[in-house]
């Protein structure tokens, strides 16, 4: 009967793992298990961006020399960074074609989201409803109830974001592994901070156009010049991720590093001619096979 998952008591009276049979080698369950996480931690990220959104505008501006410098930022953008850390990670220990399959799982999750959101709106529920226009009763402010207030927005951002979402994530993919090809795997610094750089760059303008001229879910001031207040989201949306960037460096290297050693991956092995450090079938020491 094949092996189930759970333990199993040893010779010697302890326990170990039993690997269920779709697991060829324990090397190979924990690669999965780390690339699980790191899925894991893109797509919850993710979702946050999606339910948060523009639900809030967060003021991060600060004085330098007497100049105040302004920094706006959606608070959906607070965990999206991440995104663009674990397609790196995937990136560069599993290779180009499970980066973009993480990508697309990301997008049907946006479309997940958003079918949950339609489908919640449109069951009956307890509101109150005007009955000479037929449409949920606004508060004193003129709110609606808290779930179409999230969902309004929700629907305005993330029509915004997943078309931006799909140019800057590919485009993050397709830089690392053209930087990664041009210097041979070398560099390692060039490829995570220029990727994400340029991606960033990409989803900022375009989520902030995409949100103003068709969702109109900016907080625009009518008095105002649009196109400097167009700018300035642009610009704080980007030195926020850019900075984002530019710290998970260390982090970055360093968990390359490690993970590469602890999981058994050549890093470059795609480049071509180079062979992982350990097959998937060999022993691991202090691991029992």
């Amino acid at each position: 009967m094949p092996a189930e998952s759970g333990t199993k008591t040893t010779a010697a009276g302890g326990s170990r793992a039993v690997l269920h049979p779709i697991e060829a080698s324990a090397l190979h369950a924990r690669r999965e298990r780390v690339f699980l996480v790191l899925a894991g931690l893109f797509l919850g990220s993710l979702a946050m961006l999606n339910i948060l959104g523009i639900s809030r505008f967060i003021d991060l501006s600060f004085t330098v020399l007497g100049f105040k410098l302004p920094l706006v930022v959606a608070v959906g953008v607070l965990p999206y960074p991440l995104t663009f850390l674990c397609t790196d990670f995937i990136s560069e220990l599993y290779g180009r074609a499970r980066a973009n399959a993480v990508v697309w799982v990301g997008l049907l999750l946006n479309v997940w989201v958003m079918a949950v959101l339609w489908l919640g709106g449109s069951l009956p529920g307890f509101e109150a409803i005007d009955p000479t226009t037929h449409e949920l009763v606004r508060d004193a402010a003129g709110r609606l109830p808290v779930f179409f207030e999230v969902r309004t927005l929700a629907f305005g951002a993330v029509a915004a974001s997943m078309l931006a979402y799909l140019a800057a994530q590919f485009c993050d993919v397709w830089v690392f592994h053209f930087w990664k090809r041009l210097t041979g795997g070398r560099h390692l610094w060039l490829r995570n901070n220029g990727s994400t750089m340029v991606s960033q760059l990409v989803d900022s303008t375009a989520v902030i156009l995409i949100t103003h001229f068709y969702a109109h879910a900016l907080p625009i001031d009518g008095a105002r010049p649009l196109t400097g207040q167009l700018l300035t989201f642009i610009v704080s949306s980007y030195v926020f991720k850019f900075t984002c960037a530019a710290l998970d460096t260390l982090p970055f290297y360093f968990g390359v590093r490690w993970l590469s050693a602890w999981l058994h991956i050549d890093p470059n092995a795609e480049l071509g001619g180079a062979q992982e450090a350990t097959p998937a079938t060999a022993p691991i020491p202090g691991v029992p096979p």
